[in-house]
């Protein structure tokens, strides 16, 4: 509606107008709501509640200590609202209103994900939770179940699969047997394998694209000369799904279910900024977190890159969803894909990068689709991991690419195989 004001505005406005009354400058409110909405990632019934006690609690503490001697009106009258009497620091305000940090996917997830932090002035990234990847418009993915033909899922089965003294076709994605056990852990042996394509890729065969989606130049429409360095081998696991006769706890059906250990966002340290670890001690094998982001094409991506890079905005680093490009000689733009988690995203988000020997490691996973543009990128721990431990994931940078579409950050991993000195 013309001249209507947008909902932020709207809320900003009517929380100047209820605390009018109590003498608080208009400009001070404004830039209080504007901290509370970053810190409680935009949840305005968290800065309402009890008639906005926790702006009140904020302003009233600033107010105490800019203005102490000083007996104006506004000020008498602000001090004698019941409400602004015992003024704790904004440090205890962001204790005393953790609502946001107790759960940063607010309910989306199965198990709140809570954040932990001593500095109460470094702020989440602001970006919206999600669970699941969503697509881009110009992202070729086609999610019909109609393209799941029988052979390639387990109509037949009943319960658990992995019950069965026969693998289901499903695990015809992984030699004809299942990638996990009994107990939920990615098998000893896949994992291994999954491990040593990943810290060993020099010993193992790389797909090469005829045109490679990463050397488009964006500026000029043209392929670049350069030649594509070469996709790594991965292997995928397929987990059955709707189509699929079993049971929805059947044993092969890990990653689609989500978040189920505790986990902390937290302050890491050696200037990271934010890390996630697990509250609990964790067996090797074990799904921790699926990457989930935007479904962007390549050439998407490159456009918001440069666009971001130009207004100097922070983003994510990008996922590429190339463990089967180099299947097929020339890729379509929009069926090259990527993962952008910098405004629609989850608790991957927060993993920190280690070069070469992080606890985690990401393995590509088949679930609503046998289409291998597209697939879910899940994270399962390469070792045991004790409780507390940051969970740290190799980005797969090369720190010496000056010709990449996407800077490479400093690296503070910390490891002794540090790539980046």
């Amino acid at each position: 509606m013309k001249g209507s004001l947008a909902p932020r505005s709207r809320k900003i406005a009517e929380a100047c107008n209820a605390l009018a009354h109590l003498g608080f400058p208009e400009a001070k409110v404004k830039a209080t709501l504007t901290r509370l909405a970053g810190l409680y990632n935009n949840e305005w019934k968290f800065i309402e509640e009890d008639n906005y006690q926790a702006v009140i609690e904020i302003l009233a503490n600033e107010a105490s200590e800019e203005a102490q001697g000083a007996n104006d009106a506004s000020d008498k009258r602000m001090y004698n609202d019941p409400r602004a009497l015992n003024v704790p620091s904004m440090e205890a305000v962001v204790q005393k209103y953790p609502i946001y940090l107790n759960d940063i996917s607010k309910g989306e997830e199965s198990v709140p994900i809570p954040l932990v932090t001593e500095n109460s002035c470094m702020e989440l990234p602001d970006f919206r939770y999600i669970k699941n990847n969503i697509a881009y418009k110009d992202a070729h993915v086609d999610f019909s179940i109609n393209r799941i033909s029988d052979h390639n899922c387990c109509a037949q089965c009943l319960g658990d699969c992995l019950s069965s003294s026969l693998p289901c076709a499903c695990a015809a994605e992984t030699g004809g047997e299942f990638a996990y056990t009994q107990g939920g852990l990615l098998k000893e042996e896949f994992l291994n394998e999954c491990i040593s394509m990943c810290r060993d890729p020099k010993r193992k065969h790389c797909y090469y694209c005829d045109v490679c989606p990463l050397q488009n130049d964006l500026k000029k429409k043209l392929r670049r000369i350069k030649p594509c360095q070469g996709h790594l081998t991965r292997k995928f696991i397929k987990e059955c799904w709707v189509k699929c006769g079993c049971s929805k706890k059947c044993g092969n059906r890990i990653v689609q279910r989500g978040v189920k250990i505790d986990l902390q966002v937290f302050e890491a340290p050696d200037g990271k900024g934010w890390g996630l670890r697990s509250v609990t001690a964790l067996k090797k094998g074990t799904f921790v977190c699926e990457y989930a982001g935007e479904i962007v094409s390549n050439q998407e991506l490159d456009e918001r890159n440069e666009e971001r890079s130009t207004k100097q905005e922070k983003h994510t680093y990008p996922v590429l969803l190339d463990a089967d490009w180099g299947s097929e000689r020339l890729l379509k733009d929009e069926e090259a894909l990527c993962l952008d988690g910098t405004e629609f995203g989850n608790v991957a988000r927060f993993i920190n990068h280690r070069c070469d020997d992080a606890n985690l490691i990401e393995v590509p996973v088949e679930v609503e689709t046998p289409d291998h543009h597209y697939y879910r990128l899940a994270f399962f721990t390469t070792r045991d991991i004790g409780p507390m431990e940051e969970l740290t994931w190799d980005y797969g940078l090369n720190f010496d690419d000056k010709s990449h579409p996407i800077e490479a950050f400093k690296c503070k991993c910390g490891s002794s195989f540090c790539r980046d000195r």
